[in-house]
């Protein structure tokens, strides 16, 4: 008598947990993402089960091949959504599958454990049917020859390597030439830049500058000072004009500006002319020149630079009143 009160103890337990887990609406699907595909294609199987939170669900463990057709390719983690019952929540694992048999193939039901407080109890998903096709033949039309492959334009990240392979490549040759022609002038491959020259102008007025600065004609050194001045004109008038003043008399530098008149004005010329005249007196004729000849001859040389550098080509010619303020300057 006790052993079938204890057997009816226990049906109705189980009764009442099966009601209680029933009454909480667990539920357990299984979905494909597509039901038709081609041989070799790939889809996915969704196994989901909703649940209270308080219940514990192990999900169903799934074997590598299904029905020794459908392989299993990947597998995800189960994933757990809320719902929107607080105590309800969703779990959903995927699995990746493909098949390579043609035919219609029913997967059947996989079965989730659950536990209840306890109580350990199965909830079965709903079986799916995935359709597995063949490519269509037309057999009407006999062998065809097989297509060959589309070109695809070329992109700019795909040419951009062969690109920088051209410069290279002529950078190199370029250097190994440049290199040779630089090796046979007997040139170093790499100089520094030459600083541009100064200009003619700019050299003579810092040479009469400092001949001003020193006096050295009131210190009994006039030769040298005409010798100086008529150097300083010289320079200057052969990186102007492109005149060989160096190289040429005074008569015949007098002669090269009287042929070509209009390299400078008539006043400047004559200011060049009685510079080089009495500058050739004073260092070959042994001529004493007067102090305010000394000072002239400066004035006049710097009348001269000033009236034909290259900025002041071709503008009116310079007021006496500058000539003589220069004169002041130089006493």
């Amino acid at each position: 008598m006790k052993f079938r009160v204890k057997i009816l103890f226990s049906i109705i337990s189980v009764l009442f947990a099966v009601e209680t887990i029933n009454a909480q609406r667990i539920k357990a699907t299984a979905s494909l993402d597509s039901t038709n595909i081609l041989l070799g294609d790939q889809v996915k199987l969704f196994l989901e089960i909703d649940h209270p939170k308080n219940v514990n669900v192990e999900f169903p463990a799934v074997p590598d091949t299904i029905l020794n057709l459908i392989e299993i390719l990947d597998r995800s983690g189960i994933d757990t959504f809320e719902l929107d019952n607080e105590d309800f929540q969703k779990q959903i694992q995927a699995y990746t599958i493909t098949c390579f048999d043609s035919g219609s193939y029913r997967i059947p039901p996989y079965w989730f454990n659950i536990d209840l407080n306890g109580t350990v109890d199965s909830v079965p998903s709903n079986g799916v049917t995935l359709n597995v096709y063949t490519m269509v033949i037309d057999t009407t039309k006999g062998p065809t020859d097989i297509k060959m492959p589309y070109g695809a334009p070329l992109t700019l990240k795909e040419v951009t390597p062969y690109i920088l392979g051209v410069i290279l490549i002529g950078a190199i040759i370029f250097l190994i030439l440049y290199s040779i022609k630089r090796k046979k002038n007997n040139k170093p491959i790499f100089a520094r830049p030459t600083k541009p020259k100064e200009p003619a102008h700019i050299i003579a007025l810092r040479e009469l500058d400092r001949i001003k600065s020193e006096k050295i004609w009131q210190k009994d050194k006039t030769k040298q000072y005409y010798s100086e001045v008529s150097e300083v004109l010289r320079v200057y008038i052969e990186d102007r004009f492109e005149i060989p003043a160096m190289e040429q008399t005074s008569d015949e530098t007098i002669e090269s500006f009287r042929i070509q008149k209009m390299l400078v004005s008539e006043k400047s010329f004559n200011h060049l002319a009685r510079n080089l005249s009495l500058a050739d007196l004073v260092k070959f004729a042994k001529y004493k020149p007067l102090p305010d000849e000394d000072n002239l001859t400066l004035a006049n040389t710097y009348f001269f630079v000033n009236e034909t550098k290259k900025e002041k080509l071709n503008k009116p010619e310079t007021p006496a009143e500058n000539d003589k303020s220069k004169e002041d300057e130089i006493n």
